[in-house]
């Protein structure tokens, strides 16, 4: 109880991290005086770590309180995490590509923290934290949801307002619809697969050592 009360202030200093990253993000691009920079709630990382940071407080109090997480708490964590990682690799896919055609590009700390130090602070809670139940593989369509909405959203939006948070959206900087949407495809594979892996690691290693009802142990396993 005493380590699960530790992962709980643990939640809870994630969650004061990420915030204190997300600020200081804002004000980074409020002093770039660019267009990226006026746009931050366009961004999928921005989003998913808001939410994360919401959630991360939720479940700090929970394990507080409460020896074993809920169950609709692991889905939840399980969601989040398959965005904010998924994010992460994104974003340093398109730090490798701006670097190899030779395009300048500004990584502030709070871009570090957001994209590689949070998902790999998380992803190491989730395996190895204590009081999570097992993730169900139905989660997987949740978690592709709101990627495809916020997709849909952001290409309707930048053709009003001519700007894209990442190129592979913009029309112009893409070789046509092929190219759009094979990228989209490929970006949704990635986010689904890293659900099925989180999944998988819940299986693996399950925290909550909880007794199940025969019919709630099978549900759970389809």
């Amino acid at each position: 109880m005493r380590w699960r009360k530790a992962f709980g202030w643990s939640r809870l200093l994630a969650a004061a991290v990420c915030a204190v990253a997300l600020v200081s993000r804002l004000f980074w691009g409020l002093s770039s005086q660019t267009i990226a920079g006026q746009n931050f709630l366009a961004y999928l990382t921005i989003e998913s770590n808001i939410v994360f940071v919401v959630l991360a407080v939720i479940a700090g109090v929970i394990a507080l309180r409460s020896p074993e997480d809920p169950r609709w708490l692991t889905t939840a964590r399980a969601i989040v995490l398959s965005w904010t990682t998924t994010a992460g690799l994104a974003f340093a896919l398109i730090v490798w590509q701006a670097g190899m055609r030779g395009i300048p590009i500004t990584v502030p700390w709070s871009d570090i923290v957001l994209h590689f130090v949070m998902p790999v602070w998380t992803l190491g809670a989730w395996l190895f934290g204590p009081g999570r139940r097992t993730a169900s593989w139905r989660i997987v369509p949740y978690v592709l949801a709101f990627p495809v909405v916020w997709g849909i959203f952001t290409i309707w939006r930048g053709g009003l307002v001519g700007w894209y948070p990442y190129y592979f959206l913009d029309p112009r900087q893409v070789s046509g619809p092929i190219e759009l949407f094979g990228t989209s495809a490929i970006a949704l594979l990635i986010f689904a697969a890293v659900a099925c892996g989180l999944i998988g690691l819940s299986r693996l290693h399950t925290s909550a050592r909880v007794a199940e009802p025969p019919d709630e142990a099978h549900a759970r396993r389809r």
